[in-house]
């Protein structure tokens, strides 16, 4: 069976979640990190793509973009894989494929749900036990959003503007946020949504995404649906 396109729309912020292939390590040292977020961003860049917030883990990869345009995050994720694996391959003189097919990506609803995310990805370091404060850990946009630490990859959301009515207040109003972790259901709702490249939000939103895309946004139960009753024949 084919399979379906991924939900794809201009100006709806995206959860992309990109993982090593066998979960196998795609960032050996501080240059590799380094590279990659140089290549995201003149991909970024060149493809019209907002990156709001970003982690970098060992074996796989969150960002959190708003694209232009339709595939223009499709466009943004192919120019990265390329330029970053040919890289990393010579540099460790290895062959073959580095990440485990296409990246997974959920559309975010804008308004509770987007800052939820934000929180999601920065704080992924932290529910993974590799450090105990989101700040320790390098490689993430927490100090840019959290403290005002400049980082070239990063545009601000709408919704993080909102936070207050300059910098330093949204920078405050942030940090509160982020000492809210988030509860079990949240989290589970936002790996199912990405996992099945749903869209992740209200009743509303759902009901704009299908009415655009003519498509179910709703994750799917796991499982095979159980077989209907059978009945005694007659």
């Amino acid at each position: 069976m084919a399979r379906l396109p991924r939900l794809d729309l201009p100006g709806i912020p995206q959860h992309v979640v990109q993982r090593g292939n066998d979960r196998q390590a795609c960032f050996a040292t501080n240059v590799d990190y380094g590279q990659y977020l140089q290549e995201l961003g003149e991909a970024a860049l060149k493809h019209d793509c907002a990156v709001h917030a970003f982690v970098l883990i060992t074996n796989h990869v969150h960002l959190l973009v708003t694209p232009s345009g339709t595939g223009a995050i499709s466009r943004m994720m192919q120019a990265v894989g390329r330029r970053y694996v040919g890289s990393f391959n010579a540099r460790y003189r290895r062959t073959g494929t580095l990440w485990e097919g296409r990246f997974k990506a959920a559309l975010i609803d804008s308004e509770r749900y987007l800052m939820a995310c934000y929180r999601y990805i920065e704080l992924n370091p932290v529910r993974a036990g590799m450090t105990t404060m989101p700040g320790d850990y390098p490689w993430s946009s927490y100090a840019h959003n959290a403290w005002g630490k400049q980082h070239p990859l990063i545009t601000p959301h709408q919704e993080y503007l909102n936070l207050g009515l300059d910098p330093a207040a949204r920078q405050t109003a942030y940090r509160e946020l982020i000492r809210e972790h988030l509860d079990e259901p949240q989290l589970i709702a936002l790996r199912q949504h990405t996992q099945q490249q749903r869209a992740w939000g209200s009743d509303r939103f759902h009901q704009q995404i299908e009415a655009l895309t003519q498509r179910a946004v709703s994750v799917r139960p796991r499982g095979r649906p159980p077989k209907p009753p059978e009945t005694l024949e007659k």
